[in-house]
């Protein structure tokens, strides 16, 4: 699906399965969504990059679900950023907000400061408007404020689904976003865990997603690089 078109970046999102049916991907490009999101709140730099990751984990959570149900992401830690909120649904249609946008920072936007921003204690909590009466909601500790990271712990540990979660947002000192993206892989019912593990490695072993995206990778040749001889296909675009 496409959602959102800024300068002349257009973000879209992948839902990938291996032909033997064992494992689903979702590849998203965040870029012009993380760029239009952030001159709305007049956002800093930092708050740039937080408001990529919020961005791209809701998408990414999003897409696994039905038409018409939705999902937020809510990480309120103990760093300076206070909170990040993000919330999407199946389309990729997205918002963020955190809780300080103007939030200073100096040098390179890193992972690293991104993590300190939102802190590594703090609750990480998942609401899902299925269409339900009541919405589902679920908290878990936040582990390392590593958005990418504590949502894989969730994803393993609270919906009891073997999953992996990568998330990046590249972002000049200046504010200009260079690019933000994401991917979730996880096991279907009966898949193999093995498979996932072997392509977690493969991950491990490519530059970060924000890299390949800045480079001028396109979801599709990332997913190439990924699945190497694992034969997939691209469920929907």
């Amino acid at each position: 699906y496409y959602w959102e078109k800024v300068s002349n970046v257009t973000d879209y999102l992948l839902r990938i399965l291996t032909d033997d049916g064992g494992l689903r991907a979702t590849i998203a490009q965040t870029s012009g969504l993380t760029a239009e999101v952030a001159a709305r709140h007049r956002a800093s730099p930092l708050a740039t990059a937080a408001l990529g990751c919020g961005l791209t984990g809701a998408v990414l959570l999003g897409s696994l679900l039905k038409v018409q149900q939705r999902v937020v992401i809510k990480a309120t830690g103990t760093g300076p950023l206070q909170k990040l909120i993000a919330e999407a649904d199946s389309y990729g249609h997205s918002r963020a907000y955190v809780g300080q946008p103007q939030l200073a920072s100096f040098g390179p936007i890193t992972s690293e400061r991104v993590a300190e921003a939102i802190g590594g204690d703090g609750f990480l909590t998942i609401v899902k408007d299925l269409g339900m009466e009541e919405p589902h909601q679920s908290t878990v500790p936040l582990q390392t404020g590593f958005l990418d990271a504590d949502l894989t712990w969730y994803m393993n540990q609270s919906e009891q689904t073997p999953s992996v979660v990568e998330i990046d947002a590249l972002v000049e000192p200046t504010g200009a976003v260079l690019a933000a993206g994401g991917l979730l892989l996880q096991t279907l019912p009966g898949g193999n865990l093995e498979a996932l593990i072997a392509l977690s490695e493969r991950l491990d072993d490519l530059p970060p997603i924000g890299n390949l995206l800045a480079d001028g990778r396109t979801p599709e040749q990332i997913a190439a690089l990924l699945f190497g001889p694992t034969a997939y296909s691209i469920a929907e675009q």
